[in-house]
């Protein structure tokens, strides 16, 4: 990976860089990772360079995996041309590059034969290594029909833009306590509680394809407890005493005093001590467990059945060792340190029972981590390579048994062989990718170790650049948790603080579960600052060196070290490497954390000290260290070390971030005594709110709903989201046609770049009460603003068969009709019919800028067979404007693949949304003509927008008033004014000053008005525009940025008299675009009752749906029996004049007589229920009356 260049837009591009970041390790070290299991498995391979088979005496195996970068599909070996994105965008193809490996065949040690293999088009992410804008610079950009501020991070495929939606996972190699009642399901015996690690694989370097087993230590009531671990979606469950005997060559003796080493009597009610006289009791249990067993040593395994169906055939030993090794703690490949983490979990468990420690919270974000894109893709490429090598061998083996004369020694060998494995597609493997990144879903049966198997990808929106910015930033909790009652994983907890924005959340379903990641929180990665892979082995090494130097009594087997609260447990990743003395373990904390800061130190700068202080029934305590990548880390500034050369910025994660006194630059010593001082400090206040919350200007000054709701409406304001829309073909786009940049700012606005896709207005707005066409949030526009063009704007839309809400339509003459027909249809237009000529152009395609009415055609086809034409013609209920028209000349005769884009003009029109900064949102009441509006006397000035006072007392919306007043001094003088939130606050606690926050902001804006001539308020005296007459009172006014949102009444509204209806029930339909009606329902009802409009309801529920006349028999009651005979014509036609109707009679089938036949007004859904109940054999009998 090249190191990150600083450029333009370097902010933007840390933002997303651990999406590029994930992909690229998967490019680089996913494909080389050499892990193979033992000999005895046939087909149990895994990733990726050598993937090896033994069948009899010939070995087949693969190796040199490696994906190319994108190419266009031309037959040419010579030519090969680069594929761009901006082409796939067009053409509706993937940006894919071509996945290979090489197939080794090799039988009895002669010369290996390398067989190349087409795996399929592999997805490659945009801006990665393999991606042709990955160093491009913004006028590279440009040159290639990109935007000049692409940040990549995403893949297109099919056209689409798909983004990976980044989700929390447990944290890797961590032991957590836990209570969950289903723990008590498992077997009769089991309480509710465990310790429950998940274990992420482990190979040379210690590098990682992500894959993880959980592992989880059951409590029994006896005091024994229990190992479960998965295979292949089942869970074992194994007596702890006999893994413990299993896992090393120990004694009774041993493992008694490994769990029996943390009680201490004279420590027993001091702070910090976590053993109790229970321990020896259970301990006793467990060995008495492997006594009844009959095990007592390392030769004896009959208690281990295979489990894999690949060790059926191997011994006990074998197979014990195998499944010890690849399911239990697969980060270890040390038994020894398998063993110490054992006995560390047992401690905790034991501890957590007797109410010694608290239990570990799953959804605090200390105990939580990331999964990136490319990690998912690297697990699920490592199965479908796995399941096409296990098929591989199986149609081998079955050929094998098939043909006897099968001859490995044969020239033609190699041949022989492709041909069976080339029954096995090797394309599906790529597909299988593709088709997960394309419909975010899983097609896996073992589950993976993963809470979820759908949503992974969502749809990468451009409705603006903050939406589209959002999809990076975004974590969520899983799928699973959103129908769930319980409220606790959406709990904002004080952990996630700096790392989780407490304000961008959505409203809704998703509430807490749907997080943003604050502006300045990064996931660490597997490359170092000048973009090598990290050696975790050698840091890890340093680590351990550097912790044996300051006393560490490093983890020796047979050797027993004491427990809380006299020593405590040091864990680096998941590994027991030894225990520090209470007394020296805070110095060594403070030591580590000048080597992270320190430039020459070999202690990485994004390690994680975890240092858990002794508590009375706190968390358990310990040291646990944390290095490996995929966790979330934020700067602060380290204040209790001498800041050498600006060298005072640390990198913590969360986990650490608990146990740790840090001070806000405004909050004096936050409450604390002497005894903890603050040994860190934020660098600014604005850092633990996300990029879109940090563009409310003094957001400080608001109500936090507010907050959280302009953070929703930022991302669904119609703004310039595209500045190459001419080379676009998403499927819809919202475009504002004259944005402005706000004239009052926050320092993140600049920082990222904003002003490349504004997203607003300056409108000068009046706080009034005029005319009463502003009440609840409603607000008054002014025509003649709009007129000259303000919120004016366009969707890029097309109504296409299948979908209303594409907006490009792609005709591909190639997918319609018979095979025999494709080569002899194109694009013509009919030389009979010559209404369509002033739409349709000679080439069959519309003319650019032509406008289509609903239900006029808009493209002709041809057949040149049939000798006709055919037109397409345009839906919907609104005209459109030909915007774009490509053509794809690939083919040599004649045109067969053609993109329309057609404009939809969208003005502001009553009942379109607005909203300033501030969630203070509403819809345009009345277009006023200018001349009615009210005017300033001294500027004769009129303002733009009018909305009602009454929206502020309640809401608090201060800093919208605040922005008003900043935005007309900053206008008069000339500047941008910056409003960045808590701004005053940092300079008033650098300072020292004592006035009060608002106090000084509000006075600072008002000289500014002063010395401008204007009011210290920014109140100013307006005259009524219809009377001339002065207003009674000063009208607040001043510009406000404000957004024009994407909701808008032509798109949505809905009306009807007549129209379909459905074809069983004969009542209006459902559906906006299928003509339906809107649904009038239960409480609607009620609201009519209410208000005795009895004839309305009966109008809206009877004779305005399903009204129908109905022939009933008084005799026996029946609606279904009635039908018409027919009846002989008396009278004869007589010439000229037209026919008599003949008479109808109606006759009961059941009564056989047409007496007592009447006629009854009824809902037609009535008769249905009627025709129901009968084909139930139940007959409903109707008495008639006259009495109403």
């Amino acid at each position: 990976m090249e190191k990150k260049k600083s450029g333009e837009f370097k902010e933007l591009e840390e933002l997303v860089w651990h999406h590029i970041d994930s992909f690229d390790y998967m490019v680089d070290r996913g494909l080389e990772i050499i892990s193979f299991r033992s000999d005895f498995l046939l087909s149990k391979i895994f990733v990726f360079v050598i993937l090896v088979i033994f069948l009899t005496n010939i070995l087949l195996y693969m190796s040199n995996p490696r994906i190319n970068a994108p190419i266009k599909d031309i037959r040419s070996r010579t030519n090969r041309k680069r594929l761009l994105p901006f082409e796939c965008r067009q053409a509706k193809v993937s940006y894919t590059g071509k996945f290979e490996a090489d197939v080794c065949f090799q039988y009895d040690g002669r010369p290996v034969i390398r067989e190349k293999y087409n795996l399929g088009q592999f997805p490659i992410m945009l801006k990665s290594k393999l991606c042709y804008l990955r160093s491009a610079d913004p006028q590279q950009l440009v040159s290639l029909k990109e935007e000049a501020s692409e940040v990549g991070g995403y893949f297109i495929l099919n056209g689409i833009e798909r983004v990976f939606r980044c989700l929390i996972m447990p944290k890797q190699n961590y032991p957590m306590s836990m209570t969950r009642g289903s723990y008590r399901e498992r077997r009769e015996g089991y309480t509710d509680k465990a310790v429950v690690i998940r274990c992420v694989r482990e190979y040379q370097s210690s590098l990682t394809d992500h894959s993880s087993v959980t592992v989880r230590l059951y409590y029994l009531r006896n005091g024994s407890a229990r190992v479960g671990f998965w295979v292949r979606g089942r869970e074992y469950l194994l007596p702890v005493g006999i893994v413990l005997k299993a896992l090393v060559e120990t004694t009774d003796r041993e493992i008694y005093e490994n769990l029996t080493c943390y009680y201490d009597e004279k420590y027993e009610k001091v702070k910090g001590a976590v053993g109790s006289q229970l321990l020896g009791e259970r301990a006793k249990i467990i060995l008495d467990e492997v006594r009844v067993a009959s095990l007592f040593t390392q030769d004896d395994w009959e208690h281990f059945q295979p489990v894999v169906d690949e060790l059926e055939n191997k011994t006990p030993y074998t197979v014990a060792h195998a499944v010890l090794k690849d399911y239990v703690f697969v980060h270890l490949p040390n038994f020894h340190d398998k063993f110490s983490l054992l006995i560390f979990m047992l401690q905790k468990l034991f501890s957590f029972v007797d109410q010694t420690s608290a239990l570990d919270n799953p959804d605090s974000l200390q105990n939580q981590d990331i999964l990136l894109p490319g990690h998912l893709i690297t697990i699920y490429l490592k199965e479908k390579l796995e399941d096409w090598l296990r098929k591989a061998k199986s149609l081998i083996q079955d050929e094998l048994a098939k043909n006897n004369t099968f001859n490995f020694l044969a020239e033609n060998a190699v041949g022989d062989v492709r041909k069976v494995m080339d029954k096995n597609s090797s394309v599906s493997i790529s597909t299988a990718v593709e088709s997960m990144l394309r419909s975010g879903r899983l097609a896996t049966q073992t589950g993976l170790d993963l809470q979820q198997r759908a949503g992974y990808t969502v749809q990468a929106e451009r409705l603006n650049y903050l939406r589209f910015l959002s999809f990076f930033r975004a974590v969520h909790r899983g799928a699973s948790f959103a129908g769930g009652r319980t409220t606790s994983v959406r709990k904002l907890l004080p952990e996630s603080w700096g790392f989780l924005c407490p304000v961008h959340t959505p409203d809704g379903e998703p509430c807490g579960l749907l997080n943003h990641m604050t502006c300045s929180c990064r996931v660490t990665s597997y490359f170092d600052s000048q973009g090598a892979v990290k050696d975790f082995f050698d840091i890890r090494k340093s680590i351990l060196g550097v912790l044996t130097s300051l006393g560490m009594i490093a983890s020796l087997p047979k050797l027993v070290h004491a427990g809380p609260p006299k020593s405590l447990s040091v864990l680096l990743d998941g590994r027991v490497i030894g225990s520090l003395p209470s007394s020296k373990i805070e110095k060594v904390v403070a030591h580590l954390r000048r080597l992270k800061v320190s430039a020459t130190s070999a202690i990485p700068d994004d390690m994680e000290v975890g240092y858990v202080p002794l508590s009375i029934g706190g968390a358990y305590p310990g040291l646990y260290i944390s290095t490996y990548p995929s966790r979330f880390i934020r700067p602060v500034r380290n204040i209790s070390i001498p800041c050498e050369e600006g060298q005072d910025i640390e990198l913590i994660g969360p986990f650490e971030q608990v146990f740790m006194e840090i001070k806000c630059p405004d909050g004096g010593n936050g409450g604390r005594s002497d005894a903890f001082p603050a040994t860190h400090e934020e660098i600014h206040p604005t850092n633990m709110i996300s990029v879109v919350a940090n563009l409310t200007p003094w957001s400080d000054h608001n109500q936090s709903p507010r907050n959280m709701y302009q953070c929703q409406m930022a991302k669904q304001t119609m703004a310039f989201s595209l500045q190459s829309l001419c080379f676009r073909a998403d499927q819809k786009i919202y475009h504002l046609q004259t944005p402005q940049t706000p004239i009052v700012r926050t320092g993140a606005y600049t920082k990222y770049s904003i002003d490349e896709h504004p997203t607003g207005t300056n409108a000068i707005v009046a706080v009034l009460a005029y005319t009463g066409y502003d009440m609840e949030d409603a607000m008054i526009l002014n025509k003649s603003s709009v007129d000259r063009g303000m919120f004016h704007g366009q969707i890029y839309q097309h109504l296409i068969e299948k979908s209303m809400h594409l907006c490009t339509e792609t005709i591909d003459l190639s997918d319609e009709g018979s095979k025999s027909d494709r080569s002899h249809r194109r694009f013509r237009r009919s030389n009979t019919d010559r209404s369509s000529h002033s739409l349709i152009d000679s080439d069959g395609l519309p003319y650019v800028g032509q406008i289509i009415q609903p239900n006029e055609p808009y493209c002709s086809i041809y057949n040149d067979i049939t000798n006709s034409s055919k037109a397409k013609y345009r839906k919907g209920s609104e005209p459109a404007i030909v915007d774009y028209v490509a053509v794809d000349t690939k083919s040599k005769n004649h045109l067969q693949k053609v993109n329309i884009r057609f404009r939809h003009p969208r003005n502001p029109i009553i009942g379109d949304k607005f909203s300033s900064r501030h969630g203070q949102k509403g819809v345009c009441s009345q277009l006023w003509p200018d001349i009615d509006m009210p005017f300033s006397g001294v500027t004769g000035m009129r303002p733009d927008l009018i909305i009602n006072p009454h929206a502020f007392p309640s809401r608090m919306t201060i800093a919208m008033l605040l922005e008003s007043l900043a935005a007309k001094g900053g206008s008069l003088n000339g500047n941008f004014v910056d409003a960045t939130p808590f701004a005053s606050t940092v300079r008033a606690a650098n300072a020292g000053e004592a006035n009060s926050e608002s106090e000084s902001l509000v006075d600072e804006l008002g000289k500014m008005l002063k010395s401008n001539g204007f009011n210290h308020h920014g109140v100013e005296v307006l005259y009524s525009g219809v009377y001339g007459t002065e207003l009674t009172c000063e009208i607040f006014i001043g510009p406000v940025y404000y957004q024009r949102l994407r909701h808008m009444v032509s798109d949505k509204f809905q009306v009807r008299s007549t129209g379909p209806v459905d074809q069983i029930t004969r009542q209006p339909i459902k559906g906006r675009k299928r003509g339906g009606g809107i649904r009038f329902g239960e409480m609607e009802r009620d609201s009519m009752l209410a208000h005795g409009a009895a004839y309305l309801l009966h109008d809206r529920l009877h004779t305005c749906s399903d009204y129908h006349i109905a022939d009933v028999c008084s005799i026996c009651g029946s609606i279904l029996t009635t039908h018409f005979q027919p009846q002989r014509r008396i009278v004869r036609d007589i010439g000229g004049l037209p026919p008599v109707k003949a008479p109808k009679k109606v006759v009961c089938h059941a009564c056989q007589t047409s007496k007592g036949i009447e006629t009854v007004a009824m809902p037609y859904v009535f008769r249905y229920l009627a025709a129901e109940l009968a084909a139930m054999n139940i007959k409903m009998t109707l008495h008639l009356n006259d009495g109403a």
